[in-house]
């Protein structure tokens, strides 16, 4: 899910598209719009993991005029008791009001008006197994909650509706069960509009029902579907039907757009059948391919992955190839809990970055640049979302997109490619998590059996540890051709002492150039391996695999005998840092660097300490400063 960071402007027009070229100011736009609803308490979160029943069918029948903020109709949910069952508990917002429970046409009791819940007392006891049915009749004006789960709106002058439920607001218009792990199995929706409308849904539609000025649209979906997929959109759409290739089949493509942006959303829809093909031949078969895959136009400026049918604001090819990967990743297989989002949104934006790896090649090194910039911004953080009531955080651009999408990134380079996607698509692939839910552990256990690696301790460090190395690369190169490289990194975040990784080395000299993969276990790593030419410039990670900052790259021959001997202590360090230079050694200046290169502080040189007791928690370098040269060298602020 994407979006733009301010209300103004979702309500502009549809940005101009480039339709290869890697584009950086939207991405500073991502995950921004998920940000401004309310933080959400504990009342919002999901309800007990399994409240003794699996749901499997919805029939929902709703009344919507896009011109009248109001909802009415009914929901019949068939479930199983997975336990001997006297009460149903559903998810539903305070404001609606319930009109009736009923069973076979039998009236129920049942309480609603605490705490969002709607629980249903059972006449009998449902006995663990048995398929049951109830339909809850009701109507309201859902709350408003910004941008978020139920919204009207205008555009040209046309009154238009659209919901949004992610992570919590299914219950701000339906009575629902919020839970992860309880997919429901099928989907009929029947929206009864005003005949100048037409309805978008998940799936398929069926033939329309019209009834004197009203229309009743009819969308069938036979695949599992979370609840915070299931969405509806009523505006006077008008339909583009466009067709992509898949590996054995064509996929409908359908595109609801506003008439008066209808040319825009279609050409931008074509550039999007390339990509349908390209994650389809990558990562398995399209998941929905008997049904459809489909965009409605909305007034968000970002777009959200409603299962075949994504909802958009924004046709930038990057936030389009972001919300189809979401039908992979996030809709075929959804994360089990929002702490492990980062497999619905790091996917969704790693996804986003191969299309430009494939398609726009020029522009994939600056998409690796930007998302390393992003994480490295801040010298904290995890992928591992510790607090899923906090928004803010559940959404971070920072963390949750980028961060999470860098991460992926490393474990291809960690795992190599075969095994990479390979576990991957078993990953989606697995029957015990297709169409259903998963968590980073399931992740891990299929890209190790592919790999043939332990990934433990890389998840500690990225997954649920914060921050990231900063390398320092020293290197000589002796008359036979022999290279000497000392490797030695400080990391930004106390939660890890040491990243283990493969760090590759490019050394070139001339036209001549070689990459050296080095597996780096320890600080002050020393390698040995020769190389045929005389090298003269070495580059660190220089096709941006690794999530670092601030690295350090330098030879003997430039550091100088005197320079080596530069000393920092304690280090890490929590008040004061002090130095030790050769005393042949004239110092002009000193000063600290951040982990972005900005001057944080300057300093006496020949005090031979500072006091860094008002600098934040994270990495910096210590500059000294001479007429031959500087002297450079690293510590963490504890």
């Amino acid at each position: 899910m994407r979006s733009l960071p301010f209300a103004a402007l979702i309500l502009a027009t549809l940005p101009v598209l480039s339709q290869t070229d890697y584009d950086p100011e939207i991405i500073q736009q991502i995950a921004r719009n998920e940000q401004h609803r309310p933080l959400l308490d504990a009342a919002r979160s999901s309800g007990p993991a399994t409240r003794g029943f699996d749901m499997k069918y919805l029939r929902c029948a709703w009344e919507l005029d896009p011109a009248v903020r109001y909802i009415s109709g009914s929901v019949t949910s068939w479930f199983t008791a997975t336990t001997d069952l006297d009460e149903l508990l559903f998810d539903l917002s305070d404001s609606l009001m319930v009109d009736a429970v009923t069973r076979n046409g039998s009236a129920l009791s049942f309480t609603h008006g605490t705490n969002d819940q709607l629980v249903i007392t059972l006449p009998t006891t449902v006995p663990a197994g048995q398929l049951d049915s109830v339909t809850v009749t009701y109507h309201g004006v859902p709350p408003n909650t910004g941008f978020g789960s139920f919204e009207t709106d205008t555009h040209a002058g046309v009154p238009a509706l659209w919901t949004l439920s992610e992570p919590y607001g299914a219950k701000d218009w339906w009575p629902c069960k919020q839970d992860l792990n309880d997919k429901i199995d099928s989907l009929d929706t029947y929206v009864t509009s005003p005949d100048s409308y037409r309805v978008a849904g998940n799936g398929l539609l069926m033939a329309p029902d019209t009834l004197g000025d009203h229309i009743t649209w009819h969308w069938r979906h036979r695949h599992p579907i979370a609840h915070y997929l299931i969405a509806t959109a009523v505006t006077n759409y008008q339909v583009d039907e466009q067709y992509a290739q898949l590996s054995t089949d064509s996929l409908l493509m359908l595109s609801y757009a506003y008439p008066e942006d209808f040319n825009l959303v279609s050409g931008a829809a074509t550039y999007l059948l390339p990509r349908i093909t390209f994650f389809d031949q990558l990562f398995g078969p399209y998941p929905f391919a008997n049904e459809k895959y489909g965009h409605a136009q909305f007034g968000w400026g970002g777009g959200m992955e409603h299962q075949t049918m994504s909802f958009m604001g924004s046709f930038h090819p990057e936030i389009m190839a972001h919300e189809l990967a979401h039908q992979w990743f996030g809709d075929k297989v959804t994360c089990g809990s929002w702490a492990d989002i980062w497999l619905n949104e790091g996917f969704a934006t790693y996804l986003s970055g191969l299309a430009y790896e494939h398609f726009s090649p020029n522009s994939w090194n600056i998409w690796k640049r930007d998302k390393i910039l992003s994480v490295t911004s801040q010298p904290d953080g995890s992928v591992f979302c510790p607090d899923t009531n906090n928004i803010g955080r559940l959404f971070s651009s920072r963390l949750t997109y980028n961060k999470g999408a860098m991460v992926i990134h490393m474990l291809r380079w960690v795992c190599g490619d075969s095994a990479f996607y390979q576990g991957v698509r078993n990953y989606l692939e697995d029957p015990d998590l297709a169409y259903g839910s998963a968590t980073t552990a399931d992740l891990q256990a299929h890209l190790e059996a592919t790999s043939g690696l332990d990934l433990t301790g890389f998840l500690a460090d990225w997954f649920t540890g914060e921050g990231y190395p900063s390398y320092t690369t020293i290197w000589s190169q002796d008359a036979a051709g022999v290279v000497t490289v000392s490797l030695s990194q400080v990391t930004s975040h106390p939660s890890v002492d040491f990243f283990e990784l493969p760090v590759p080395l490019r050394f070139s000299a001339g036209g001549m150039d070689s990459t050296v993969v080095l597996d780096n276990t320890s600080n002050d790593q020393l390698f040995y391996f020769h190389l045929p030419f005389a090298v003269d410039t070495v580059a660190f990670d220089p096709d941006r695999w690794l999530i670092s900052a601030q690295n350090f790259t330098t030879s003997v021959a430039d550091l100088g005998a005197d320079r080596s001997a530069l000393v920092l202590f304690p280090n890490p360090a929590k008040d004061r840092i002090t130095w030790n230079v050769p005393a042949s050694f004239p110092m002009l200046s000193a000063r600290v660097l951040d982990a972005l290169g900005r001057v944080v502080m300057s300093a006496n040189p020949r005090a031979g300490s500072l006091d860094i007791s008002e600098l934040s928690h994270g990495s910096y370098l210590l500059e000294l400063r001479g007429p031959s040269g500087p002297l450079r060298a690293r510590f963490v602020k504890e």
